[in-house]
């Protein structure tokens, strides 16, 4: 082949260079995302309520799960890839989960992103996606029909 040809980026390709930038732009990357995972964690660790469960499931070894979920949050917050998992099987798992603990792990995440992020449009772009991340958790691990379906009602 003599032509010269430069293969164009993929739709894919572009979305992901779109959100990165966007997140850019509201102060987002993975040193605040780290940041924002520890603290959060420190918050739920010191949660009367929601401490005791995580407890249970992780006991001292935090530094997987702290891995596990920074790789979680890029993946969610900068399009990163680099999450692979199945959060849906994992919460089934925890005992003690109520469907109101939701809202108080919402709580948590809101004041931690007040506390921390750099810009007020980071706590709106990374509270629309816990939100809807809790609603996908509590919608599989509660409201879920004999046949497996989610319910919509």
């Amino acid at each position: 082949m003599t032509a010269q040809f430069a293969l164009e980026p993929s739709f894919a390709e572009r979305k992901r260079a779109q959100i990165r930038e966007a997140a850019s732009i509201m102060g987002i990357d993975e040193a605040y995302l780290s940041l924002m995972v520890d603290e959060f964690y420190i918050r739920i660790r010191a949660d009367a309520h929601l401490g005791p469960i995580f407890e249970a499931e992780i006991g001292d070894d935090w530094g997987p799960h702290l891995d596990r979920m920074k790789r979680f949050w890029a993946s969610v917050a900068l399009n990163a890839g680099s999450y692979a998992g199945k959060p849906v099987a994992v919460h089934r798992r925890l005992r003690g989960v109520v469907p109101e603990d939701f809202s108080l792990w919402l709580a948590l995440f809101r004041a931690t992103l007040e506390d921390t992020a750099p810009t007020p449009e980071a706590v709106q772009y990374l509270m629309v996606r816990a939100e809807r991340i809790a609603q996908s958790l509590r919608m599989a691990m509660f409201e879920r029909t004999e046949t497996g379906v989610p319910s919509l009602g």
